[in-house]
């Protein structure tokens, strides 16, 4: 079965958490960042399920009992394009079909490095750099404007539903 993602739960999360830490979560800040981190938190408030599967799963239970994609820019990518079974799903989309609480990723250095992901907190009418603003961690930030991150690559992740 499939349910909608609660976009208005994960921005609300964002907000809430962007500039702090939720002690239910570890912070990652100092072990290679904390952004994906946010990142699932804010897709977990929306979507309010996990999936458990150790291979290719996404979820968190403490810093020891958690997915790898859960915090990796990367293979949280290819959960939420691929995922068939539990939890959110998700398609690579152009910019204009972006809305608050998609997520976003980023490179900073090329070559399909991507190593940032920032959650989608408000769009324009008709979504363009100038008009998109972002929540994130490692370097947070809330309201801030896409426009502001110097990257090299861009990639529009948009949550389609989740699986329940």
């Amino acid at each position: 079965m499939i349910i909608p993602y609660n976009r208005a739960k994960a921005v609300s999360y964002a907000h809430e958490w962007a500039m702090s830490r939720n002690p239910r979560f570890y912070d990652f800040s100092g072990i290679g960042g904390d952004c994906t981190n946010f990142a699932s938190q804010c897709l977990y408030a929306g979507s309010g399920v996990m999936n458990y599967s150790r291979d290719n799963g996404w979820y968190y239970t403490d810093l020891n009992n958690r997915a790898p994609s859960w915090t990796d820019v990367d293979l949280l990518y290819q959960f939420l394009v691929t995922n068939r079974y539990r939890g959110p799903f998700a398609r690579e989309t152009g910019m204009e079909s972006i809305l608050p609480g998609d997520i976003i990723q980023l490179s900073f250095v090329g070559n399909n490095d991507f190593n940032h992901s920032p959650v989608v907190v408000a769009t324009g009418i008709h979504p363009q750099i100038n008009n998109i603003l972002v929540a994130t961690h490692s370097a947070d930030h809330d309201n801030y404007p896409l426009s502001r991150f110097d990257w090299q690559q861009i990639r529009f992740i948009h949550i389609l539903g989740v699986h329940v």
